[in-house]
């Protein structure tokens, strides 16, 4: 029998993709909505209870009045919003940070996606924290370079525009008052005891991001080194398909740069270890539409159902 899904926010970018993701596969039943009825509560709350499996692409006061929507016990949600990634009783959608993040999502009826730079950081300082290389109290630090296409419909119009200002074309640092909405993700799932020091930067490319995390190796158990943490990384990440710890030096084969643009398209995320015996940077890199959006819904859409995690996704 074919899994009903719905499809809440279809015309938001998270949504299209959710969508394009699905072509060709015969395991789903893709219920529609008449596009002059997408934002009539009563139209949307007949879709919603006559799913299985609901993809919230909202804004996060809209995916919490939708979830108010449901009345029955199995109507399954993921959504891809920022309102309920830290909530009780809602599975963190990051399935490779323990066997217990996958066991919640698999049998979850709750799924929250993560965010785009939070997915980035997370899978960096999660497993330093949980195998007590990273002191929780550590003041983590973090840049992320990232597409314009991270910030919806409205950016990508602005940037997309022919008679844009010329500030589009270079790369543009913001979140300036350190309250990006992804701050609480980061601190609270690593289960740090204060927010990071996030500083985001947008880039004039659509799609593709690099995060990086700076490290003192003297304020870390054990003053490891480059190569300890990227055996550690490597052993911790072992036989996962969407995230591969790539060699040591490998950063060599682009000389010495990591593109935020090299991942566009793929659904995995890259890790690369650099630096020296005192100071060394960890960076993720990935598709912000990918693992850091739609790529990780359908993920985790694939472990709720009990088929292979990369069924209909690009690795």
């Amino acid at each position: 029998m074919k899994t009903k899904i719905f499809i809440d926010g279809s015309e938001g970018t998270t949504g299209l993709r959710i969508n394009e993701r699905f072509a060709g596969r015969d395991d789903i039943d893709l219920i529609t909505i008449d596009p002059a009825l997408r934002k009539d509560p009563t139209e949307v709350k007949k879709k919603i209870n006559e799913s299985d499996i609901t993809f919230l692409c909202l804004p996060d006061a809209a995916a919490r009045e939708a979830v108010q929507l449901i009345e029955n016990d199995h109507v399954r949600i993921i959504d891809s919003s920022t309102a309920h990634r830290t909530e009780a009783g809602w599975a963190y959608g990051f399935p490779e940070l323990s066997v217990e993040h996958r066991k919640a999502i698999e049998t979850g009826r709750f799924v929250a996606v993560p965010g785009c730079h939070a997915t980035g950081l997370v899978s960096l300082v999660y497993p330093l924290v949980a195998g007590n290389i990273l002191p929780k109290d550590y003041p983590v630090t973090s840049f992320s370079l990232t597409g314009y296409s991270g910030g919806g419909k409205k950016m990508i119009a602005e940037y997309e525009e022919e008679s844009r200002a010329m500030e589009y074309s270079a790369p543009r640092e913001y979140a300036l008052s350190q309250q990006h909405k992804h701050l609480k993700e980061m601190k609270y799932i690593p289960g740090l005891t204060r927010e990071p020091l996030f500083s985001p930067i947008v880039a004039d490319y659509y799609s593709g991001m690099v995060v990086s995390l700076p490290l003192y190796t003297s304020m870390l158990t054990g003053t490891p080194s480059p190569e300890d943490i990227h055996a550690y990384l490597t052993n911790y990440y072992a036989n996962q398909p969407f995230i591969k710890v790539m060699p040591l030096g490998s950063e060599a084969d682009s000389r010495g740069f990591l593109s935020g643009i090299s991942c566009t398209g793929w659904d995995g995320l890259r890790i690369f270890v650099t630096g020296n015996e005192e100071r060394m940077v960890i960076s993720s890199q990935f598709d912000n539409l990918g693992k850091g959006a739609s790529g990780a819904a359908i993920q985790c859409l694939n472990i709720m159902l009990g088929c292979d995690p990369t069924k209909g996704l690009n690795l």
